[in-house]
This record gives C-alpha cells, structure tokens and sequence, in this order.
C-alpha cells in the first residue's frame, strides 16, 4: 500500500460545519460555489468560544465555517449547561 496515498485528509468540504458535519449554511460558501451574491453570512456577526474553535480539525480552520447549531450549543455549555452539537 502507498503510504503517501493513504495518509491523505480529504479537503473539508466549505458547506459543512467541520464539528458535526452537518450543513452550515455559509453564504459566504454559497456565493464562492454558485457566483449568486449573498447577504452577510450568520457568521460574520457570531463569536465563538475559544473551546469550540479548538474542536476544529487543523485542516478545516479557515476552510469551512462551523454551524449556528454547534456555535450556540458552545455557547450554552461555556454559560454552564450541558446541551452539545451533533460533534460533541
């Protein structure tokens, strides 16, 4: 088997949440996949928590957008609750 081959990480899609895998619904994306202008993107107006960023694979940070369902399950368990994303 080629070492080489199998060692490769496919590249992360940009219309998938990089957590749970689940769409993410980046217009950003949408615009560079479809040529459509976009409104501003959900996400250009969200904060994430320092541990939600730190779930993202190396490979997928600043490739793919993470999704409101992870963003605002990060957020719930920083404020002390226990509600996750489908990544958790």
């Amino acid at each position: 088997m080629n070492t080489a081959v199998s060692n490769l990480v496919p590249a992360p899609d940009p219309g998938r949440c990089p957590v749970c895998g689940q769409p993410n619904g980046c217009a950003m994306a949408v615009e560079r996949a479809g040529g459509e202008p976009q409104p501003p993107c959900w996400c250009t107006r969200a904060s994430f928590s320092a541990e939600l960023l730190a779930r993202i694979p190396a490979a997928a940070r600043g490739k793919a957008c993470v999704c409101a369902a992870c963003a605002g399950a990060s957020r719930l368990v920083v404020a002390g609750t226990s509600r996750r994303c489908e990544g958790a």
